[in-house]
């Protein structure tokens, strides 16, 4: 290896010096246009970092002198969106909820706007799909089968005020009383398999029924139709919002069941509390109202 620089002959360049087994390096230059194109990247890339968000900081990163941010665009482009809907969440407030579904624009407005409320607020607890989670207490919302009824005025009730909640004084409210600690273990096994009797999935036993109507009938009906007006449910159908296996209904009845639904009028505003009210009550389950 040489370290003796020359021009070589055939091409009239300088060599770098660098000879490997009698193969020279030529010093060839670099073109002009390409030095000059990394020379405009070197410029840009300094007027970039200071116009634009660009070095990470501990906390952030640098703002930049033209403060332009990717979530500015996004809220930006929120706003202009909610100011072009601004009339129809003006309408939606006004109207009465009976006859939302006269109005097609209007409606459908509200169960699009409503899908999206559903998906970032309720979702979590009754599933992306709305049909619940039985194990944990959640009602499906695609079944005909309401504990505080399924008129869209009650549905959008139920979603203001919540359930069982001790932030909004208008909430839904009823309890269940805990029967283990009022009853015998012989009794709550009688009042399980009547109650699973009523719904065809075990035969009615002697003394069921007296029990049930001593202790259950108050709430639920003397046939275990379910009460509206205090949230019990219809013991005689196929849906169970916590189980029907005998061990489900023992724990129902011996420690009783109090789902808590938090109010969200507050967090929503009344447009999404009723945009949501829409968009649940055109699922599938939801009743006509009242007079229709």
């Amino acid at each position: 290896m040489s370290d003796k620089k020359r021009v070589d002959e055939a091409t009239g360049t300088e060599t770098t010096g660098h000879s490997w087994d009698g193969i020279e390096e030529l010093n060839t230059p670099l073109p002009r246009w390409w030095l000059w194109t990394f020379y405009a990247t070197i410029v840009w890339g300094i007027i970039y970092v200071i116009l634009f968000p660009a070095w990470p900081m501990v906390s952030g990163a640098t703002s930049g002198i033209l403060g332009w941010s990717t979530r500015g665009d996004v809220a930006a482009e929120i706003e202009a969106a909610s100011l072009a809907n601004a009339d129809l969440r003006e309408s939606l407030v006004g109207i009465d909820l009976a006859v939302l579904e006269e109005n097609e624009e209007l409606h459908r407005f509200a169960v699009s706007a409503g899908a999206s409320v559903f998906r970032n607020n309720c979702s979590q607890c009754h599933g992306a799909g709305a049909a619940g989670v039985q194990a944990a207490g959640y009602p499906n919302l695609l079944d005909d089968d309401w504990l505080w009824g399924g008129q869209i005025t009650d549905i959008a009730y139920t979603v203001r005020h919540g359930i069982r909640n001790e932030d909004d004084f208008d909430a839904r409210w009823s309890e269940m009383p805990a029967f283990g600690e009022m009853l015998e273990d012989e009794e709550i096994a009688t009042l399980v398999t009547h109650v699973r009797s009523l719904a065809g999935l075990a035969e009615a036993p002697a003394g069921g029924e007296e029990l049930f109507l001593d202790n259950c009938a108050s709430c639920h009906g003397d046939n275990g139709l379910g009460g509206r007006d205090v949230g019990a449910p219809n013991l005689t159908d196929a849906i169970w919002l916590y189980g029907s296996s005998k061990e489900e209904v023992t724990e129902t009845i011996t420690n009783s069941r109090f789902g808590v639904m938090p109010p969200w009028e507050e967090r929503l505003g009344e447009a999404q509390v009723r945009a949501v009210a829409a968009y649940v009550h055109g699922l599938g389950g939801g009743e006509r109202q009242v007079g229709e």
